[in-house]
């Protein structure tokens, strides 16, 4: 029925527009030698306005029924914040834009009412694109909203007025795919920043003429693309770059000092790195390596031995988090499934490394 009522109105709407153009080309004495005849002109051109307004009416409805559905499909994706952001900076841009247009002289023919509903309604746009761009800045600077993770929005805040860090992801945490599933836990709070340089890298990688090069790139891209479809999360794209480097490791960290952010990275030596200049850094691994289960001397716990050891007689086994075992004595074992009393524990840069001996052994003794 809509539909019906759309079409109408656009017939009448050419009516009108075509019945005014030419009115005023009468009247202006534009056209010449029909004076006697503006009885029937006018009419005609009345009529022929409606046809092209019926005729092009259905493509004018089709078209503005897709704009409205990515309107809408726009506003679903649109946090609350952008809302109000952009509604600001539409009126302050629509209050501009009418003040812009009183000089303005209305006697220019034909578009001369127009013109100042074109200008205001172009400064609304504006504004209101400029101040959803510079959203951010404006919340902070006006302190219109307090910042933190909000659970459903994910969109930074501020919390008890300290500004939440936004994190910088690189390369290897991209590709490693644990920073989905700790995003997933709310774990991680702030807006999570992926450089443009790292996502141009990642296409590089995908691209590779190796095939476990392509499939890490092409992993790492489906973990961003999870990642944004994500509730909860959000994630940035910074178009920023550093052109007098070529390392990413150090545009990461120029980036991080230019956001006040934290890299977020299990890249031992981008860790380094971004310590000695002062970036505070979450390394994944050291997260990891924090929440294994401890395990203490003394404690006693069965073990599947899968292979042998570095040193003569020893068996190697893993707990379900990837810990290595090493069994002394264990190499006899292998393949078998033995209770295991721990000896004694090494924490090192790659992870944890338990040591036990065979129960058995431990009764011998």
């Amino acid at each position: 029925m809509y539909r019906i009522i759309l079409r109408l109105v656009f017939t009448f709407m050419g009516a009108g527009i075509l019945h005014q153009a030419t009115a005023y080309v009468l009247r202006e004495g534009l056209w010449q030698n029909v004076a006697s005849t503006n009885g029937r002109v006018l009419p005609a051109a009345s009529m022929v306005g409606a046809i092209i307004g019926f005729a092009i009416g259905p493509h004018l409805v089709a078209k503005l029924e897709e704009l409205m559905s990515r309107f809408i499909s726009s506003l679903n994706r649109t946090s609350p914040h952008e809302l109000i952001v952009g509604a600001i900076g539409l009126v302050v841009g629509l209050l501009i834009g009418i003040l812009a247009t009183i000089p303005i002289p209305r006697h220019i023919p034909i578009v001369g009412e127009y013109v100042p509903l074109i200008v205001t309604l172009s400064m609304g746009y504006v504004a209101m694109a400029v101040a959803l761009k510079k959203k951010e800045e404006l919340l902070y600077l006006f302190n219109i909203f307090p910042r933190s993770v909000d659970k459903h929005s994910g969109r930074e805040r501020r919390i008890f007025g300290h500004r939440v860090p936004q994190k910088i992801l690189d390369t290897s945490v991209i590709i490693d795919g644990r920073i989905a599933d700790i995003c997933r836990s709310q774990f991680l709070e702030g807006t999570l920043v992926v450089p443009a340089f790292v996502l141009e890298e990642l296409q590089h990688i995908a691209d590779s003429s190796d095939v476990l090069k392509r499939n890490r790139g092409r992993r790492g891209l489906d973990i961003l693309n999870k990642m944004q479809k994500e509730p909860g999360v959000t994630v940035k794209i910074d178009d920023r770059d550093f052109d007098d480097v070529s390392e990413v490791d150090t545009k990461l960290v120029r980036l991080a000092k230019a956001l006040g952010g934290k890299v977020v990275t299990n890249d031992y030596n981008l860790n380094k790195v971004a310590e000695l200049q002062g970036v505070p850094v979450l390394n994944i691994n050291e997260l990891a390596n924090a929440v294994k289960p401890i395990v203490l001397p003394g404690e006693e716990m069965v073990v599947h031995v899968i292979k042998d050891g570095k040193e003569q007689g020893q068996g190697v086994a893993y707990l379900d988090d990837g810990t290595m075992i090493v069994v002394d004595g264990g190499r006899k074992y292998i393949g078998e499934d033995i209770g295991v009393m721990v000896t004694s524990v090494l924490q090192t840069a790659a992870g944890r490394m338990i040591f036990a001996k065979p129960k058995a052994m431990e009764r011998a003794l």
